[in-house]
């Protein structure tokens, strides 16, 4: 019991932080770690961890799809000496 209660303080102070708080996914990939985690072997500050990262990895890959991508030009490229590509 008391180990969970320190679990709970130290994952309340580190959400607390503006740096740590700003990583998208992570809160909840962590929290969905932990219980899976502890239901599977009892490891959920394992399962707590591998969820942040996969949740923030999974929030870099969606953020990553919805911006629109810089738009590439159809010219054809020009070779020195003034002959065209072929």
């Amino acid at each position: 019991m008391r180990k969970l209660q320190l679990s709970i303080a130290l994952a309340a102070l580190i959400a607390v932080l503006p740096g740590v708080s700003s990583a998208k996914g992570c809160l909840k990939g962590a929290a969905v770690g932990g219980v899976v985690g502890h239901v599977a072997a009892h490891h959920a500050v394992l399962g707590a961890a591998a969820g942040c990262v996969i949740g923030h990895h999974r929030a870099q890959v969606r953020e990553r799809e919805t911006t629109p991508a810089a738009p590439q030009s159809a010219a054809k490229p020009v070779v020195p000496g003034g002959a065209p590509s072929t």
